[in-house]
């Protein structure tokens, strides 16, 4: 069975928001063996949404629509419903309801007409309710293809997701089996292990199809199992992740139930009751930053010095004027020395330290743009490496923040 997703709003196609909605509704829909057929974005104009309508038709059997609900004039998504499906708007007495008491509960003053009037839904339409806002969903039905339209507001429209779209469609059809599994690697670039694992990949049945999902330092390999027969695809899949883990054992850091190097290094550094700091220049406290994204981070995280300015390494982190005035403050004796530092200040078992340049321009060292020295220290030992990252700025950044954990990776998986 085939879904299309359709996002209506202005918004998104000027680049103002980003279609979060679009990605969340695919995994919901995948989990339950939905496969996505095509996201559509269109703009909040009549014929350019029914024009959308009929070619989603054409295309799968369940249209989800998120957007264009809302109480101003702008927002025109059901009144085209209702012209595509040839209906008129009829006031819902349980949304006037619960408009009535979101706004006595919350906006504490009596709604307006235009407020009410998101009661109008098409008659041929099934409300379903949303208890976190005032526009409701609808599911409606024409020449076997079923209709869904959600409010745009992410959380409103996770809601009813996860409370009344799934459950209903679980209930109505028999959906074939999807499982997803993910393995992370990092130090070897998508080409080279495409190579390395070229036997295997070639061998895989034809129900099991494989995926690479590189990024910065990183490479995803996603096995994905599709079938009426669950059995079948669980007892497959682990078996070919056996027979994978010998092939890549030393790039191998986890699965994507971690999400994250990050998220992997945490889970390893909780099971080992240690903790870890940074000390970042080049990087800006990027590091930090994907550390504290993690939930329940602060089990091993404690805490970073973003010594971005040459002086601020001299006055806080005490590194010694005349180390940085022989060396350059983009170096590995003064990483090193920033690691080591960042381990005594902040109390840790392990520390990262960066100091680069990013670029543009040189700043206070004479290192090409894109060079940065990457350092990690332990109680017993301290090492770091030179890197050359290249000339844009961002991907230096992103780039000495991957490479970073996966040093961190390296030295942890040495205890």
């Amino acid at each position: 069975m085939l879904a299309e997703i359709i996002t209506i709003g202005d918004e998104i196609l000027i680049g103002q928001i980003v279609d979060t909605n679009s990605a969340f509704i695919a995994k919901q829909l995948n989990k339950i063996g939905v496969s996505v057929y095509q996201i559509t974005s269109v703009q909040d104009d009549e014929t350019h949404i029914l024009k959308a309508f009929k070619e989603a038709e054409e295309n799968a059997n369940i249209i989800i629509i998120t957007g264009g609900l809302g109480p101003t004039k702008d927002d025109i998504t059901k009144k085209t419903i209702a012209k595509y499906f040839d209906d008129t708007l009829v006031r819902n007495e349980a949304v006037t309801e619960n408009v009535k008491r979101i706004w006595e509960d919350f906006v504490v003053k009596t709604p307006t007409q235009i407020n009410l009037d998101q009661a109008l839904v098409p008659s041929k339409a099934e409300v379903l309710m949303n208890m976190h806002g005032s526009a409701p969903g609808m599911w409606l039905e024409k020449n076997g293809t079923i209709f869904i339209s959600l409010p745009g507001v992410p959380y409103e429209m996770k809601g009813l997701i996860d409370d009344a779209v799934i459950p209903k469609l679980v209930k109505r059809f028999q959906f074939p089996y999807i499982q997803h599994e993910t393995l992370l690697t990092y130090g070897l670039g998508e080409s080279a292990l495409a190579e390395r694992i070229e036997t295997w990949e070639d061998s895989l049945p034809p129900y099991i199809k494989l995926a690479y999902l590189p990024s910065l330092g990183r490479v995803r390999l996603r096995l994905s199992g599709k079938s009426m027969d669950k059995q079948l695809i669980q007892i497959e899949i682990k078996r070919q992740i056996e027979l994978l883990l010998p092939q890549i054992q030393d790039i191998f850091v986890g699965f994507e139930s971690a999400e994250s190097i990050e998220a992997v290094i945490g889970q390893q550094l909780i099971a080992m009751g240690k903790t870890v700091a940074t000390a970042e220049s080049c990087t800006g406290g990027k590091i930090a930053e994907s550390f504290t994204a993690i939930a329940g981070a602060s089990q091993y995280f404690k805490g970073s010095v973003v010594s971005y300015a040459t002086q601020s390494k001299i006055d806080v982190l005490k590194i010694d004027a005349q180390l940085i005035k022989e060396f350059s403050v983009v170096s590995s004796e003064v990483a090193e020395a920033m690691a080591k530092s960042a381990l005594k200040l902040l109390d840790t078992d392990y520390a990262i330290a960066t100091t680069g340049n990013a670029g543009p321009t040189k700043g206070d060292a004479d290192a090409e743009v894109g060079t940065v020295f990457i350092a990690i220290a332990t109680k017993d030992n301290v090492w770091s490496d030179r890197f050359t990252f290249g000339n844009h700025r961002h991907k230096v950044i992103n780039r000495a923040t991957t490479k970073a954990f996966e040093m961190l990776e390296k030295e942890i998986l040495k205890k």
